[in-house]
Protein backbone atom coordinates (compact mmCIF):
# COMPACT_ATOMS: atom_id res chain seq x y z
CA UNK A 1 0.00 0.00 0.00
CA UNK A 2 2.92 2.23 0.86
CA UNK A 3 4.42 2.10 -2.59
CA UNK A 4 0.90 3.08 -3.91
CA UNK A 5 0.91 6.33 -2.40
CA UNK A 6 4.98 6.73 -3.35
CA UNK A 7 4.14 6.04 -6.85
CA UNK A 8 1.04 8.86 -6.60
CA UNK A 9 3.48 11.13 -5.04
CA UNK A 10 5.75 10.78 -7.17
CA UNK A 11 3.14 11.19 -10.53
CA UNK A 12 2.22 14.23 -8.92
CA UNK A 13 5.62 15.53 -8.08
CA UNK A 14 5.78 15.03 -11.83
CA UNK A 15 3.13 16.44 -12.94
CA UNK A 16 3.32 19.64 -11.23
CA UNK A 17 7.12 19.95 -12.05
CA UNK A 18 6.06 20.11 -15.42
CA UNK A 19 2.71 22.33 -15.01
CA UNK A 20 5.56 24.57 -13.50
CA UNK A 21 8.24 24.07 -16.23
CA UNK A 22 5.13 25.65 -18.46
CA UNK A 23 4.25 28.05 -16.37
CA UNK A 24 7.59 29.26 -16.00
CA UNK A 25 8.15 29.60 -19.64
CA UNK A 26 4.59 30.65 -20.56
CA UNK A 27 5.46 34.08 -17.87
CA UNK A 28 9.00 34.29 -19.47
CA UNK A 29 7.06 34.35 -23.02
CA UNK A 30 4.43 37.29 -22.17
CA UNK A 31 7.12 39.17 -20.28
CA UNK A 32 9.15 39.75 -23.29
CA UNK A 33 5.95 40.97 -25.53
CA UNK A 34 5.09 43.11 -22.03
CA UNK A 35 8.25 44.83 -22.62
CA UNK A 36 7.85 45.00 -26.58
CA UNK A 37 4.88 46.52 -26.14
CA UNK A 38 6.02 49.22 -23.21
CA UNK A 39 9.02 49.75 -26.36
CA UNK A 40 6.17 50.23 -28.85
CA UNK A 41 3.75 52.86 -26.54
CA UNK A 42 7.23 54.58 -25.90
CA UNK A 43 8.27 55.38 -29.48
CA UNK A 44 4.48 56.15 -30.19
CA UNK A 45 4.27 58.44 -27.98
CA UNK A 46 7.37 60.25 -28.95
CA UNK A 47 6.00 60.46 -32.57
CA UNK A 48 2.35 61.94 -30.76
CA UNK A 49 4.51 64.41 -29.46
CA UNK A 50 6.43 65.38 -32.22
CA UNK A 51 3.50 65.43 -34.88
CA UNK A 52 1.25 67.66 -32.27
CA UNK A 53 4.47 70.41 -32.12
CA UNK A 54 4.05 70.27 -35.50
CA UNK A 55 0.74 70.79 -35.78
CA UNK A 56 1.01 73.82 -33.62
CA UNK A 57 3.30 75.13 -35.50
CA UNK A 58 1.77 74.83 -38.81
CA UNK A 59 -1.68 76.41 -37.09
CA UNK A 60 -0.46 79.04 -35.83
CA UNK A 61 -2.62 82.75 -37.02
CA UNK A 62 -0.28 84.33 -38.89
CA UNK A 63 0.40 81.13 -41.34
CA UNK A 64 -3.01 80.59 -41.87
CA UNK A 65 -4.00 84.26 -42.98
CA UNK A 66 -0.87 83.90 -45.14
CA UNK A 67 -2.26 80.38 -47.02
CA UNK A 68 -5.67 81.88 -47.09
CA UNK A 69 -4.23 85.14 -49.19
CA UNK A 70 -1.25 83.10 -50.86
CA UNK A 71 -3.05 79.87 -52.07
CA UNK A 72 -6.70 80.54 -51.83
CA UNK A 73 -6.76 84.06 -52.83
CA UNK A 74 -8.60 85.55 -49.71
CA UNK A 75 -9.16 88.42 -48.36
CA UNK A 76 -10.94 90.23 -45.36
CA UNK A 77 -14.29 91.15 -45.59
CA UNK A 78 -15.43 94.93 -45.86
CA UNK A 79 -18.28 96.24 -45.82
CA UNK A 80 -17.41 97.73 -49.11
CA UNK A 81 -17.59 94.02 -50.65
CA UNK A 82 -20.85 92.82 -48.25
CA UNK A 83 -23.57 92.16 -49.50
CA UNK A 84 -26.83 91.48 -47.50
CA UNK A 85 -29.72 89.33 -48.85
CA UNK A 86 -33.65 90.16 -47.93
CA UNK A 87 -35.85 87.80 -47.68
CA UNK A 88 -38.90 89.30 -48.81
CA UNK A 89 -41.04 86.49 -47.52
CA UNK A 90 -39.95 86.75 -43.96
CA UNK A 91 -40.24 90.66 -44.25
CA UNK A 92 -44.05 90.42 -45.00
CA UNK A 93 -44.71 88.18 -42.50
CA UNK A 94 -42.84 89.82 -40.08
CA UNK A 95 -44.81 92.97 -40.85
CA UNK A 96 -48.21 91.20 -40.74
CA UNK A 97 -47.72 90.20 -37.41
CA UNK A 98 -47.35 93.48 -36.08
Amino acid sequence: MTRVYAALLLVALLVSSLYLVGVSYQARRLFGELDAARAEQRKLDAEFKRLDAERQAQATNLRVDKVARDRLGMHPATPAVTQFVVDAGATAAAGGAR
